[in-house]
């Protein structure tokens, strides 16, 4: 969830950062955006999932190049 104060100091970033102010509605949309994207992104492995990337990669570095 996008608080008032998370959508104002988003607001002094992107102000920061680009020169140009946005609306608070803007701001809200683009911050709900973000939040949604990292939900999507970022998900913690298992350690099962953990283990059989290592258990990948070292059968990578074993293929002839």
């Amino acid at each position: 969830m996008v608080t008032d104060e998370n959508i104002t100091k988003y607001q002094d970033l992107y102000r920061a950062r680009f020169g140009r102010e946005i609306s608070r509605e803007e701001a809200r949309e683009q911050g709900t955006r973000l939040v949604r994207l990292m939900q999507l992104v970022y998900q913690p492995m298992t350690q099962e999932e953990y283990d059989e990337t290592v258990d990948l990669q070292k059968r990578l570095e074993k293929l002839p190049k």
